[in-house]
């Protein structure tokens, strides 16, 4: 049986309407230099923080991957963010084997 909340607390703990959707990404790296690195990342910064995202994750010499959510409180990434996300990578030189993941609550993973 499903426990009846309060708004305020469904909005506190993230819950139905107030849940915050974000979605992973994984891509296989061929960058081979600390420049060629920086510059990269420094792009993908720009360009998820363009879309209103954040981004946790990491980089190493054989794969780059994340998690992306929205930069707003109670917002959500979206269908479109997550396409667009996939093309700006798939479009870059440094990266292949681009997945995308399906959108799923940033806080409790389902």
């Amino acid at each position: 049986m499903a426990t009846k909340r309060k708004r305020r607390l469904r909005k506190k703990l993230y819950l139905e309407e107030f849940a915050v959707f974000g979605f992973e990404f994984t891509c296989k790296s061929k960058i081979k230099s600390d420049e060629e690195t920086d510059h990269l990342l420094d792009a993908f910064l720009e360009f998820i923080e363009s879309r209103n995202l954040m981004c946790g994750g990491g980089f190493s010499l054989e794969e780059f991957s994340g998690f992306l959510c929205s930069d707003f409180r109670y917002r959500s990434a979206t269908d479109e963010d997550r396409s667009a996300v996939e093309a700006w990578l798939m479009a870059q030189a440094g990266f292949s084997g681009v997945v995308i993941g399906e959108l799923v609550d940033a806080n409790y993973g389902i």
